[in-house]
């Protein structure tokens, strides 16, 4: 009798321009979509990396990440349109938040997020379509390089 295990697919890089990001209470930078329709994953584990420019964080010290999605895979969450482009939020954002990187440090330092979860936004449900929005509220921009952002699909095998 086989068993049913979790599986990894390959580490995909996120297409998502970051370089410069600015400070804001309600703006950021969205992915372009991941469409899901193809290999079907059941959650997808996103990993950033962000890079300050130098100074001194302040305001919430914090790097928000949101996921966004789409049931039909042309309507997407808030005001994201499933490009790599700049958004902004509604106040509250309707965009779901699925992690934090702490940027407590002053000068030009690189930050890794902790793997996180994009089913979990979305009640365990990866939708059809879905991507990031990457919000700055440390008071200093990002450095023009230094980042990346990347998922890993999960599915289920059998063996």
């Amino acid at each position: 009798m086989a068993d049913i295990k979790k599986a990894y697919g390959t580490s995909t890089a996120i297409t998502i321009t970051l370089a410069s990001l600015a400070h804001s209470d309600n703006a950021g930078r969205e992915s372009a979509a991941i469409d899901n329709g193809t290999d079907k994953f059941i959650d997808a584990l996103v990993q950033i990396a962000i890079k300050l420019a130098a100074g001194t964080p302040s305001a919430d010290k914090a790097v928000y990440v949101y996921a966004y999605g789409s049931e039909d895979g042309t309507t997407f969450t808030d005001n994201a349109t499933g490009a790599d482009a700049a958004i902004t939020l509604t106040d509250p954002p309707n965009v779901r938040e699925i992690g934090r990187i702490r940027c407590p440090a002053a000068g030009g330092l690189t930050y890794e997020s902790q793997p996180m979860s994009v089913a979990k936004a979305f009640d365990w449900i990866l939708p059809r379509k879905w991507g990031i929005v990457v919000r700055n509220n440390t008071n200093v921009a990002f450095d023009t390089t230094g980042h990346a952002a990347k998922y890993t699909g999960i599915y289920f095998t059998n063996v």
